[in-house]
């Protein structure tokens, strides 16, 4: 019973430190688009290579919690719900890195009109992120009140669907002196 004890408490502990790597990629994430913004591009190559440690520690860190509840039989009848959100959450630190790298290698040239537009679509993202964290740690902990978390979550996320719209329609629609390799 005592190693079935110490076996769970080293795998909460693992679940905890995978979160701990998402949200840590988020404010990675946040500065790193303000970096790119403000041109600072030695903090926006720092911030990359921070991400790509989160998320390989995240990667790292999925493998083994999965590996030691089909080891252990840990939650065996919650095995994939617990699978299928460590999944979604790895989706999180690996779209952070995509988006981050593919800033480095598109350098894509925004115009200073729309750094508040990327910086509000940045902030409601991360915000969503943000929020989704504590609902995920709140499903091992106190499951009745994950549904109450995933209001802010849902909320987020729609300001940041709402703002990247917008964006999209000014990109498009209003400017005109912005050539189409430009608005892609």
């Amino acid at each position: 019973m005592a190693l079935f004890t110490r076996t769970t408490k080293n795998l909460i502990l693992k679940i905890d430190e995978f979160f701990d790597n998402i949200d840590l990629g988020l404010l990675v994430f946040r500065e790193g688009v303000k970096a790119y913004l403000d041109k600072d591009f030695d903090t926006f190559n720092r911030h990359i290579q921070k991400v790509e440690m989160l998320e390989s520690n995240a990667d790292k860190l999925q493998r083994s919690i999965e590996n030691e509840m089909i080891t252990h039989s840990i939650l065996p009848q919650h095995r994939s719900e617990v699978s299928s959100l460590i999944d979604s959450l790895d989706e999180i630190i690996d779209t952070i890195k995509s988006s981050l790298n593919e800033f480095s290698i598109e350098m894509p040239d925004i115009p200073e009109s729309l750094y508040h537009n990327f910086v509000s679509i940045t902030e409601a993202s991360v915000c969503a992120g943000e929020e989704l964290i504590p609902a995920a740690r709140a499903y091992f902990k106190s499951p009745y009140t994950v549904r109450d978390k995933l209001l802010k979550v849902y909320y987020f996320e729609s300001e940041t669907d709402k703002v990247s719209r917008n964006t999209t329609r000014i990109i498009f629609q209003e400017m005109k002196d912005l050539d189409l390799a430009h608005k892609a």
